[in-house]
Formats: C-alpha cells, sequence, structure tokens
C-alpha cells in the first residue's frame, strides 16, 4: 500500500507560509484576517472551524468567527466587504437554508472569496487545489488513466471536474442518480470520492492497484468518517489516502494560501488608470 500523506506535505507547506506571513507584517505592515461565517450548529463545521483558527494562530493570520442567524448574513458580508482589515471571507457550508447557498455565497467579494464559491471567484477552490498537491507530491499521474469522481458537489466534485478536464484528463462523474456504483468505481484507474457518505465504496469495487482519494466528511457515532469502508485500508495493494490526515490537511493548507495571496494584493502598489 502507497499512502498518501497529506499530514506529512501539510508541514512543508506550513513553513512556507509561515515566512510569507512575516514578510507581509514586516515589510509591507498588513496582518493577514480570515473572517468565517457560520449558520449552524453542527460537529463537522466545528472541527473544520477549530482547524482552521489553529492553522491561522501557527502562521500568525487572524481568524475571526461570525456565528450568526441566516437572517442576519447579508448584512454580515456587506460589512466584511468594505472592512480592509479582512482579507478573505468563507461562508461555512452547509448553511441555514441550503436553498441559498448560491445566493449567499455569492455575496462574498471576488477579491475576498477564497473558497471560491461565487460566479465570479478569482481563486482556486481549495479543496481540489489540496487533492492536485497531493497527487503531485507523490508522484501520482493521472494522464492516461481513467478517473472517477464520486459525487459532484459544490465544494469539491464540480470544481475538480473542470480543473481535471481542462487537464485534459480522462474523467466521468458518479453523482446521486447512478444505480451502477459498484460497476463504475470497477473499471476506474482512480478514484477521488466527496460525497460524505460514509462507507458507499468497499474494497470489493475497487480494481487491482487503484488509486484511492477520499476527500468526504461526515460525522457517525460522534467520529468523522470519510467515503471509504474500512476493508479498504486492508488493501496493499492501493495508492491511498490514510483515514485522517489526506485531503484534510492541505485542504487547510490551500485556503490559507488564498488567503495570503488576498493579503498580499492589498499590499501590493495599485497601476493607475488612464
Amino acid at each position: 500500500m502507497k499512502v498518501l500523506n497529506g499530514k506529512e506535505l501539510a508541514g512543508f507547506i506550513q513553513e512556507r507560509q509561515a515566512k510569507q506571513v512575516r514578510a507581509l507584517r514586516q515589510a509591507d505592515h498588513v496582518q493577514p484576517k480570515l473572517a468565517i461565517v457560520v449558520t449552524i450548529d453542527d460537529p463537522v463545521i466545528e472541527t473544520y472551524v477549530r482547524l482552521k483558527q489553529e492553522y491561522g494562530a501557527d502562521i500568525l493570520i487572524d481568524v475571526d468567527i461570525h456565528r450568526v442567524k441566516l437572517a442576519a448574513v447579508t448584512d454580515l458580508l456587506a460589512q466584511l466587504n468594505t472592512d480592509p482589515s479582512v482579507h478573505g471571507i468563507i461562508v461555512q457550508l452547509p448553511i441555514e437554508d441550503p436553498s441559498k447557498t448560491d445566493e449567499i455565497v455569492n455575496l462574498v467579494a471576488p477579491e475576498k472569496d477564497v473558497d471560491a464559491l461565487g460566479n465570479q471567484a478569482t481563486f482556486q477552490p481549495a479543496t481540489p487545489m489540496a487533492i492536485m498537491w497531493l497527487l503531485a507530491g507523490y508522484n501520482v499521474d493521472l494522464a492516461g488513466k481513467k478517473v472517477l469522481l464520486v459525487g459532484r458537489g459544490k465544494l469539491v466534485g464540480a470544481p475538480l471536474e473542470k480543473l481535471l478536464r481542462s487537464m485534459d484528463v480522462d474523467v466521468q462523474v458518479a453523482d446521486r442518480s447512478i444505480e451502477n456504483l459498484a460497476d463504475k468505481v470497477m473499471e476506474a484507474d482512480a478514484i477521488i470520492t466527496a460525497t460524505g457518505s460514509p462507507a458507499i465504496i468497499n474494497a470489493s469495487m475497487l480494481k487491482e492497484k487503484a488509486i484511492v482519494v477520499d476527500a468526504g466528511v461526515a460525522s457517525e457515532s460522534g467520529k468523522t468518517v470519510g467515503d471509504l469502508a474500512d476493508d479498504v485500508y486492508e488493501r496493499d495493494d492501493l495508492t491511498i489516502t490514510p483515514k485522517k490526515g489526506g485531503v484534510g490537511p492541505l485542504t487547510v493548507c490551500a485556503l490559507f494560501d488564498n488567503v495570503i495571496r488576498a493579503a498580499r494584493q492589498t499590499a501590493e502598489p495599485q497601476q493607475p488608470t488612464n
């Protein structure tokens, strides 16, 4: 088994980011700040928020948490958009009323949309970027392979599909409507799954020497779990993310890379317009 250890790679990225933040603070007098807007109580969300706060503290980026009802989000985002001390804004999903997700995320100013969820986003989405970093870090090349994305969510599946197609990767997507998931998984050389459905993929579904990236997150019996069944990790022929420390640590890294870029843009001199 070849383990795709994102936590190991994250350490190197975090060290580089800490140096970048120190340079911004000392040379440009810019203190990068991320604002996170939370509208519901959820253990998975709280885990995400805590990890981001801890990571921000480690590299000297301020992370402010705003817990509000959905009715107050519009005014809050308007305030954060115009606050020069805030460089990045994310609306933590899911929100109180999921049907309003597109409407709400598009209220974030594009230059502060570090989750890249809005239609005018200028940054790369964090989790797809993290997955590509992880594969590149372990020299896993998808060229010439049949790639299956399980899940077409706004955070991972949809933007990752777009990214892979731009790289001419042979990619198929299995969404909620698919009836023959096991057959599709068996045909794939590489599977990237992000459904939030525990154990949706088991060992018998995977072909020999498959590449398996689990970016799914769900809460089960008070524990955070992914999309892979436990028996998948008994296979020694796979190239696979671990149960913990795979995509997650690099997703946080990618998010803060966007925050640093956003903060740097405020430090760069504006070009005169004629």
